[in-house]
């Protein structure tokens, strides 16, 4: 009898397996459908209540000179102040990535990887504070040294600001912003590294930095790439700490240590929405559309970047 129940219990059990794939497959894909519909509905609302700004007439809107006037100060200065802290904390993530990952005993590496979980953790505002009290008055006396020996250089041009809080400190505190997100990215995949091209290396007679060089680092680049741009798209979009530091100006300066500089597209909506109205609010809510736009090519371009890195790995 035993043996006559065998056949339809593994029919039963093979049916049930197939209907947990059949489940887990519409989860998946419905999951992937409402991510799609959520960034479809945002795109279009912007788009919707950024079409009066767009088709409105220069005179109508803030300057006086048109949408595109108004936007590309703005522009310019979030892309400046998220390229300033990427450059900045890019070879340091890797730096304590790989120390962690790589040289760090292992109950060293264990408390540093919970440091930097944490420090993902703290409020935006929190940093804000701190880089307008504390950071920008210990910035100025490297301003002023940046001026005086690197003044030639577009970048250090200008009158020093006597309280700190320039594009430079903006760039540092949102540097150490992003560090804990690249860093935690870039120790991940240091640490996937395949330990038989580790030993491979080391057993050719290579150092641990040469091992390191040619195994570890070309293995973890394509992971690398996309930490970074999980960074720049934080920053990108950062507002409080922004806030806090950065006096609005709205115009081009490509010196980091000045009063005057250019501000970005997130703080600026913070400063402007709570007391606009009528077509100001379509304004800023086109610029934020701009914003949008602006980060999803970063994302698109990064995993571009890193799909064709994988394909050739």
């Amino acid at each position: 009898m035993s043996n006559t129940l065998q056949p339809a219990r593994a029919a039963i059990a093979t049916d049930r397996k197939h209907l947990g794939d059949t489940i887990f497959t519409a989860m998946a894909y419905g999951s992937g459908a409402i991510i799609l519909a959520l960034l479809a509905g945002v795109a279009l609302f912007l788009l919707w209540q950024a079409v009066p700004a767009i088709t409105a007439t220069p005179e109508s809107l803030p300057g006086g000179k048109g949408f595109i006037h108004y936007v590309a100060p703005l522009v310019f200065g979030t892309v400046q102040s998220a390229v300033i802290a990427v450059a900045i904390a890019l070879p340091l993530s890797i730096a304590i990535g790989l120390f962690i990952s790589h040289y760090a005993p292992r109950r060293l590496s264990t408390f540093l990887g919970f440091i930097i979980d944490l420090l993902a953790a703290i409020p935006s505002i929190i940093f804000g504070l701190w880089g307008s009290s504390v950071l920008a008055g210990g910035v100025v006396p490297v301003q002023q040294w940046l001026h005086t020996y690197l003044g030639f250089i577009p970048f250090f041009a200008g009158n020093p600001s006597p309280s700190g809080r320039t594009m430079l400190t903006t760039g540092l505190v949102l540097a150490i912003m992003i560090l804990p997100i690249m860093t935690a990215t870039n120790r991940e995949v240091f640490m996937q590294t395949p330990r038989l091209q580790e030993e491979a290396a080391i057993g050719l007679g290579a150092t641990r930095w040469e091992m390191i060089r040619l195994a570890v680092i070309p293995f973890g680049m394509s992971g690398v790439i996309a930490g970074t741009m999980l960074g720049l798209g934080r920053a990108l979009g950062e507002t409080m700490a922004v806030v806090i530091i950065l006096s609005n100006t709205g115009r081009y300066n490509w010196s980091v240590i000045e009063t005057q500089n250019a501000d970005t597209i997130a703080a600026n909506i913070a400063r402007q929405f709570p007391e606009s109205s009528g077509l100001d609010v379509n304004v800023l809510i086109a610029s934020g559309l701009v914003l949008f736009v602006l980060t999803l090519l970063v994302n698109t371009i990064s995993r571009w970047i890193v799909g064709r890195m994988t394909v050739k790995g």
